[in-house]
């Protein structure tokens, strides 16, 4: 019982800390693109030849481009109000239309990269530290280094040219074969096909950051009174290692990873536009080059909701991994 209170009590104190948060970001980011040079009606302008400045007029007062400043926050916020994120003046389609059909890529992207990044740093920092000072351990350590050291978006070019270029093993972009019309187990290997180089492009720089920590994190809890004390129980070294060390290790892991998602969702939007990934990445660098505010906007709205979200569950996850969170 004990440990759900502390949880409910943590769920509410980030949900207070949330809704201040949620609001600052979305006036602030809005002021900030208002002092973005151009607007969506000068790309669509462009892109048509040129337009006489009553065709001009004529766009952005059917946008809303031409009203005050303070006249579009607050038709803004009384979008949101309504669960709306407002029109798409390059796409002619709600923006919330837009993002939802490119979130779940995004989303699939960034889980199964901070899984994997989260198991494999675990694994390989608990070995590093089982063999601290020995060859597994200086092997370990000198591949997190180049890991770190190593561009994501290098990584998945050299990628590309090796299994998709030169071996042939696995597509180059996208996320299905095009026009062919998968159902079931196919498609779901045909999209774990293409998920595979983007995915292990993105994790590569996370890993050695969580294979180090925990590492660290674990030798300097091994050296802890209740690590020798549970030794002295005579309890099995796996057991302790396990059960003791890298529970405890897992605390400030948990922490560094609910850092890194923001981190994350922007390595994210370099991934997808090396390997033609259709997510909110590409969705951002094709609003910024049609300079739809409406769109970007969104999607950094949606991008900081997603960063609290994360949050939220690392509060919630170190609530339940250390009881002595207490109740406050």
């Amino acid at each position: 019982m004990s440990a759900f209170i502390r949880i409910r009590s943590t769920l509410w104190r980030t949900l207070i800390q949330a809704v201040p948060t949620v609001f600052g970001i979305v006036i602030l980011v809005f002021l900030l693109l208002q002092l973005v040079p151009g607007d969506a009606a000068d790309v669509l302008a462009g892109e048509s030849g040129g337009a006489t400045e009553e065709t001009m007029a004529m766009l952005r007062a059917q946008f809303g481009l031409d009203q005050p400043v303070l006249t579009q926050l607050l038709a803004y916020l009384n979008n949101l109000a309504h669960f709306s994120l407002g029109f798409s003046p390059r796409y002619n389609t709600p923006v919330m239309t837009l993002i939802m059909s490119r979130l779940p890529g995004t989303l699939i992207l960034m889980l199964l990269a901070q899984t994997i990044a989260i198991a494999l740093g675990i694994v390989l920092g608990a070995v590093m530290a089982s063999w601290v000072g020995k060859w597994p351990d200086r092997l370990l350590s000198l591949l997190s280094l180049l890991l770190y050291s190593t561009p994501g978006f290098w990584i998945g070019l050299m990628a590309l040219i090796v299994f998709s270029v030169w071996l042939g093993w696995l597509p180059s972009g996208g996320n299905i074969t095009i026009g062919a019309d998968l159902r079931g187990w196919a498609y779901v290997a045909d999209f774990s096909r293409h998920a595979v180089l983007p995915v292990l492009a993105l994790a590569g720089f996370f890993v050695a950051i969580y294979a180090r920590l925990t590492r660290a994190s674990m030798l300097e809890i091994s050296r802890q009174d209740f690590v020798r004390t549970a030794h002295a129980k005579g309890l099995h070294p796996l057991h302790v290692s396990v059960r003791h060390i890298l529970r405890c290790a897992l605390i400030p892991l948990t922490t560094v990873a609910g850092m890194h998602f923001g981190t994350l969702l922007g390595g994210a939007a370099v991934v997808e536009t090396v390997f033609s990934w259709p997510g909110l990445g590409r969705l951002a660098l094709e609003a910024v080059l049609a300079r739809d505010y409406a769109v970007l906007l969104g999607v950094l709205l949606l991008s900081s909701f997603m960063v609290i979200i994360a949050n939220m569950l690392v509060d919630l996850l170190h609530a339940w991994l250390d009881p002595r969170i207490k109740v406050r």
